[in-house]
């Protein structure tokens, strides 16, 4: 197992790699929000443990980053800021865990335990197809960074396109995966 450790307090980032060495994982070290990334994007990991307050690229601006770029590694964020807002903002950017600093070394290991034996997500929150970027948690679409407002309908249909890049859908798909069961809904309605 291969992790990731993304913390600009050097102390603490040898302090967190000598105790998972210790457990038997290989540990790369980065101390900069934009080397962590890097890293992430270049190699490959079975999880990264990313502090929050990071010099040149903060801890949530890597989360996003990485989830566009579709890098579905488990994230456990790790932080002093441990107010709810910071914690729901870090789970929303992408973290799959959120650890308040201090914490006990054991406590860690469980939640690395517990993270790499979940199964791979495979559905992404943040869809990107050339200039338009689709958020299924804030239901928000952009393209070229300006919103674009839809209805409900409409998000779901451009949700199950980007989904199925490239692909030929066909109308009977399309009205299964969008529309629900007790839906009436006619193959022309799909047309329009």
């Amino acid at each position: 197992m291969r992790i990731l450790v993304v913390e600009d307090e050097h102390r603490i980032a040898n302090s967190i790699k000598k105790g998972l060495q210790l457990e038997k994982y290989a540990v790369d070290l980065a101390y900069t929000g934009t080397d962590g990334y890097d890293l992430a994007v270049t190699e490959e990991y079975d999880l990264i443990l990313l502090d929050l307050m990071l010099p040149g690229m903060d801890g949530i601006q890597i989360c996003m980053k990485l989830r566009q770029k579709q890098i579905h590694t488990p994230i456990l964020m790790l932080t002093a800021k441990s107010q709810t807002d910071d914690k729901i903002e870090g789970l929303d950017s992408g973290a799959d865990d959120y650890l308040t600093k201090p914490f006990s070394f054991e406590e860690l290991l469980a939640r690395i335990r517990a993270l790499i034996r979940r199964p791979p997500n495979s559905l992404s929150n943040i869809l990107t197809i050339g200039d338009i970027s689709l958020n299924t948690l804030n239901f928000e679409v952009k393209r070229q960074n300006k919103p674009i407002t839809l209805s409900g309908k409409e998000f779901s249909l451009l949700e199950y396109l980007m989904r199925h890049p490239g692909q030929i859908i066909k109308k009977d798909q399309i009205i299964n995966h969008v529309w629900d069961y007790e839906s009436n809904i006619l193959p022309n309605t799909v047309e329009v």
